[in-house]
């Protein structure tokens, strides 16, 4: 199970929930005014006692049947006005409401686009998906509901309470005897049930993940035979979520059997006072009627408190795992902290490497760095093939350029300036990429190459070029060609036109520096010599920096670098390398013969 931020902060729940302010400002007027409008209606109801007290004495006692009416057109006068209150308070709150949690929905998402790589390599998918629909309908449900009845409830008792002592202050003051218990028991409620609820909604996330991973995985699931062992896995993370819901009802159920019981047990006693004393002549029965009916319209402000705390409860484990992420700092904070000139002293133009140290957050203490040293100069215009063993840190060489990690030390420069110091949205105008493992959206296929266009955007020409580039005419034979939708992940597609799709998208804008992380591995042989033909007039205009495991590749590079350990141990021309470079020649020969078996 992943514990993302499970366990519980050193903070009142109370606190928590008011960190939602700068969302509930802009609608607090009208939510204000429906508070006070349910206010209202339930103080309408408590007027409801007082009118039968003036039947029962009145007209009942003195036999007059037309008073009798008007009293009962009275009570009925207050209960409609009651309903139409609380409608207009459920109108005033429905739509700001969903605004709000349509803006917080908004905020959440636009912050993940923001946040390091580092981020979403720690946290799984399912546990930020439950953050942006469950938590937030529960805190959405939280200020339509609870928030406003907490308060209404609150004044409804202290109201009825004064009435009740206002009509007869010794059976007042036997209804008020279960207060003290009452705050005891739900404060240890509450203190209980936080524990569980926030146990309950990172299992949700977990269950969330597994059902997420299972869906994009079930060609490997069904492949490999292993949907029964995927559903014990799943099975296995609902009972325990089932245990802690048990848990919930088990603390609930408690709650609402003290809350209603114990105000019960107070009602009959003060019935049985109360009767006794009309019986002796020292209150009358209208006051006994109307006191019991304000008793019993005070049950459920009383009894709701359990379930209203268990909601806050909820809401606030739903706020405290909102703004955990909402605290992480996105990568954008220092955008523009820095300039954008060229480095003092440094020759300028190209690519270039300087000691670039990397080793990723959570590396365990101790652990040697993935990179270490690397000096490497890619020169204005130039193609360099990184070459290097599985695990020598390539693709994380790769990834420093368009800064998707932070180097640990050294620095990168592009055309002598710092990638540090450039904006992020500038270095990726000048930097475009194509990963190893392409990844394309649920659109269409013009949308997703379309993604690789520069500020100015891009047309139906130059969509047609970076296709004609990828060698993706393909695309030509889909349905309804590049408007045809590819589905989520693009699994309606091969690895191959999935891979060629992402290599149009890398050269769609003509950028100025390339990275391409093996971006022809899943092709065959022939596609391949195609796209490395179409390649070579694109590179002419980059500077490109292309991670490479075949010759074929190598042979689109004007030199080559080879990785070995995280440092930069020969730089040269591929002939030099398989001259002087026994590791390089070893590489390549297993990567010849890999070659000649295809």
């Amino acid at each position: 199970m992943s514990e993302q931020g499970a366990t519980t902060k050193d903070r009142s729940a109370v606190r928590t929930l008011l960190r939602l302010w700068p969302y509930v400002r802009p609608v607090r007027a009208r939510v204000g005014t429906a508070a006070l409008v349910a206010v209202v209606a339930s103080c309408l109801g408590l007027v409801i006692p007082l009118v039968l007290k003036w039947i029962v004495d009145g007209p009942v006692a003195g036999r007059d049947p037309g008073g009798v009416w008007w009293g009962a057109l009275l009570v009925l006068a207050l209960g409609v006005g009651e309903a139409v209150l609380f409608g207009l308070r459920r109108w005033l709150v429905a739509r700001p409401l969903a605004g709000v949690e349509a803006a917080m929905r908004a905020d959440l998402y636009r912050h993940l686009q923001r946040l390091p790589i580092a981020f979403h390599d720690r946290w799984p998918s399912g546990q930020l998906l439950s953050r942006a629909t469950t938590d937030l309908s529960l805190i959405r449900m939280f200020l339509a509901f609870p928030l406003t009845f907490l308060f209404v409830n609150g004044v409804t008792v202290v109201v009825g309470c004064g009435l009740l002592l206002a009509q007869d202050w010794s059976l007042g003051l036997v209804l008020l005897v279960p207060v003290a218990p009452l705050i005891a028991v739900c404060s240890l409620f509450e203190s209980r049930y936080s524990l569980v609820a926030r146990r309950a909604q990172d299992q949700v996330g977990d269950v969330t993940t597994v059902v997420e991973e299972s869906v994009l995985g079930i060609r490997v699931i069904k492949g490999f035979g292993r949907h029964r062992s995927q559903a014990e896995a799943f099975r296995a993370l609902s009972e325990r979520l089932r245990g802690t819901e048990l848990g919930k009802a088990r603390l609930l159920a408690g709650i609402w059997a003290v809350i209603t019981i114990v105000p019960e047990l107070a009602v009959g006693a003060a019935l049985v006072l109360g009767t006794v004393q009309v019986a002796d002549g020292g209150l009358s029965a209208g006051t006994l009627v109307a006191f019991l009916s304000t008793a019993l319209a005070l049950r459920w402000p009383v009894e709701s408190i359990g379930f209203l705390l268990a909601m806050s409860q909820e809401a606030a484990t739903s706020v405290e795992r909102f703004f955990e992420v909402m605290d992480e700092a996105e990568e954008d904070a220092e955008e523009d902290a820095g300039g954008s000139g060229p480095v003092a002293g440094t020759p300028p133009g190209g690519l270039r490497f300087e000691n670039v140290s990397f080793r990723y957050p959570d590396a365990p203490e101790g652990a040697p760095p993935v990179l270490a040293g690397v000096d490497l100069v890619v020169r204005p215009g130039e193609t360099m093939a990184l070459v290097g063993a599985t695990g020598s840190g390539k693709t994380t060489l790769t990834a420093l350029v368009p800064r998707l990690h932070e180097v640990t030390g050294g620095r990168i420069l592009l055309d002598g300036v710092d990638v540090a110091a450039m904006s992020r949205k500038r270095l990726r105008e000048l930097v475009s990429v194509a990963f190893e493992e392409p990844t394309l959206f649920s659109a269409s296929v013009g949308e997703n190459v379309l993604m690789g266009a520069g500020p100015g955007g891009a047309g139906e020409p130059e969509l047609r070029r970076a296709l004609e580039v990828a060698q993706a005419g393909f695309v030509r034979d889909l349905p309804q060609g590049a408007a045809t939708q590819v589905g989520e992940q693009g699994l309606s597609l091969s690895g191959g036109q999935r891979q060629r799709l992402a290599l149009a998208r890398a050269v769609l804008g003509r950028p100025r520096f390339l990275v391409l992380d093996d971006p022809l591995s899943a092709l065959d042989v022939h596609t391949e010599a195609l796209v490395e033909a179409a390649l070579r007039d694109v590179l002419r205009d980059t500077t490109a920096l292309v991670v490479a495991h075949r010759p074929s590749t190598v042979m689109l590079a004007d030199r080559v670098a080879l990785l070995s350990a995280g440092r930069i141990a020969a730089v040269g021309t591929h002939q030099e390398l398989l001259r002087d470079s026994p590791e390089y020649a070893w590489l390549m020969s297993g990567a010849e013969s890999t070659d000649g078996a295809r």
